[in-house]
């Protein structure tokens, strides 16, 4: 593992947002304090460095929020044609396009993934935005048959469902909003958005500059603050009708509980404990580096992370050999270092987690090979746990089950393509998985014996919004991409005409 230490400068840009130290809501296409007065600061995770100090909105601000949402969607916003929401999304690409590095930098200054990570995100982001883009003018209902009597016609089309409610997480908040933002201007709703607390400036940067190039005041609000109170109300407001959520599945929990006030429609992306597969034939060049930064990649914290790592018997030892081999290579470094493969966690509260998960993994009997300790010297104030392998991990280990969002990843002997299938389903979650082979027939029966949304062959964590993804289980329902996505926020209305 090496530390390296080369900082890329931080552009003009990003300096004048940073510069302002101070961030209120952004509530009816304007900047607003929290209606208490209060704020509380955000952190550099690579530092431990106040950025600044966000407004703490609370259950008044949610509620200006929502009846800003409210009052954009029955106003003019709700006769904005398909082609004019479509022009709407390719300026709002091009914008993101232009002002890319100055986001990518408050993204890692405030979230901890190394510059290299937000940078390269830019394509698909703004592949999701066209994608988005293009699927307004697709929003259509049919004309259908019927058996009733008399000259009547009967048809149905697809409205917008409202003011949706998009509760953000903190492990990639600069493309994770335009999963929601990408579907609410395609499909005429409105939103309010509550970022999670330790990540919400680029959010905050995304919502002023749609609102610059003339989506309409009140259409996307932004409610910073944190997820007990902001969050909870959000949830829980009557005049929400959609909330999109990405985040644990306790807080899921909570938000189906709270989603009972009106019968909100709900989609949730949950926590993971993905099976990576690798066989005894499979490409080891290939699957070691794709399986580690499977786990690796944003310090492990990504929902879909294939923790639980599968190796066939014969060739386990020297997996394992090879994998602690290539974690031990990882540069870690400061998110603004050009060098870094991994940064820091997001928080002193996540690096405590992380390292109880080494110090129950090791009480457990599993075998550390490498990593398992927070790094000292030049990134002792930085919330960083070095790159850490595990090896003889029972299944039924807490480190096997329990969601740790933290680079730590498990390597779990199997001997046969059956088992293997028995084991990777062990778990109450099912939100991603892959399998590493050469023989196809082996690929396919494990993609079909794996209860998951989305499964990988010789490849790790792709993602098109052309195709989507999705869980099964405790890891939520819901579509993300696809044409399923644009649908959840729309309704289906049905027409009779006695002609």
């Amino acid at each position: 593992m090496n530390q390296q230490i080369s900082l890329t400068p931080v552009c003009q840009a990003a300096e004048r947002f940073l510069a302002r130290q101070q961030y209120g809501l952004f509530i009816d296409g304007q900047a607003v304090p929290a209606a208490s007065g209060k704020a509380f600061e955000t952190r550099d995770p690579s530092t431990g460095k106040v950025l600044g100090r966000l407004a703490e909105g609370d259950e008044a601000d949610v509620d200006r929020a929502v009846r800003a949402a409210r009052a954009a969607f029955e106003g003019p916003w709700s006769r904005w044609t398909p082609y004019e929401r479509q022009r709407l999304l390719h300026r709002a690409h091009d914008v993101i396009e232009e002002h890319f590095e100055e986001l990518a930098q408050i993204e890692t200054m405030d979230m901890g993934a190394p510059i290299s990570r937000t940078r390269a995100s830019k394509a698909a982001i703004l592949k999701m935005i066209l994608f988005f883009a293009s699927q307004c003018a697709g929003i259509a209902g049919e004309t259908l048959p019927n058996g009733l009597p008399g000259a009547v016609t009967t048809l149905s089309f697809k409205a917008p469902v409202g003011v949706v409610g998009g509760i953000i997480p903190w492990n990639g908040p600069l493309g994770g909003q335009w999963w929601i933002l990408g579907a609410v201007l395609a499909s005429g709703c409105t939103a309010v958005l509550k970022p999670a607390e330790d990540a919400s400036l680029s959010v905050l940067r995304v919502a002023e500059l749609l609102h610059e190039i003339g989506v309409p005041a009140g259409v996307v609000n932004v409610v910073t603050g944190f997820g007990g109170t902001a969050g909870a109300a959000l949830a829980r407001h009557s005049g929400v009708d959609r909330i999109a959520f990405t985040g644990s599945t306790a807080t899921g929990r909570k938000i189906i509980e709270a989603s009972a006030v009106n019968i909100k429609r709900l989609q949730l992306e949950l926590g993971g404990k993905s099976p990576d597969i690798v066989f005894a034939d499979a490409d080891l060049d290939q699957a070691v580096p794709g399986a580690a930064m499977g786990v690796f990649a944003n310090s492990g914290q990504i929902c879909f992370a294939g923790t639980r790592v599968f190796v066939q018997r014969p060739i386990v030892d020297e997996f394992c050999t090879r994998v602690a081999e290539f974690a031990r290579s990882v540069r870690v470094g400061h998110g603004l270092d050009e060098n870094a493969q991994l940064g820091p966690l997001i928080s002193g509260r996540q690096l405590d987690r992380v390292m109880s998960y080494v110090q129950i993994g090791s009480e457990e009997g599993a075998r550390l090979l490498c990593g398992g300790e927070r790094l000292g010297g030049a990134f002792a104030e930085g919330y960083f746990v070095a790159p850490t392998v595990f090896a003889q991990v029972d299944n039924g280990m807490r480190i096997a089950q329990e969601e740790i969002f933290g680079p730590v990843l498990s390597v779990i002997p199997f001997d046969t393509e059956e088992e293997a299938i028995v084991l990777g389903n062990q778990t109450e979650y099912g939100l991603g998985g892959a399998v590493w082979t050469k023989n196809i027939s082996t690929a396919l029966q494990v993609v079909k014996g794996i209860h998951t949304g989305v499964m990988w062959v010789n490849c790790y964590g792709l993602i098109d919004p052309l195709v989507g993804f999705g869980g099964t289980k405790l890891s939520g329902y819901g579509a993300k991409g696809g044409r399923a996505h644009l649908d959840n926020y729309l309704y289906t209305k049905n027409v009779y005409i006695n002609t």
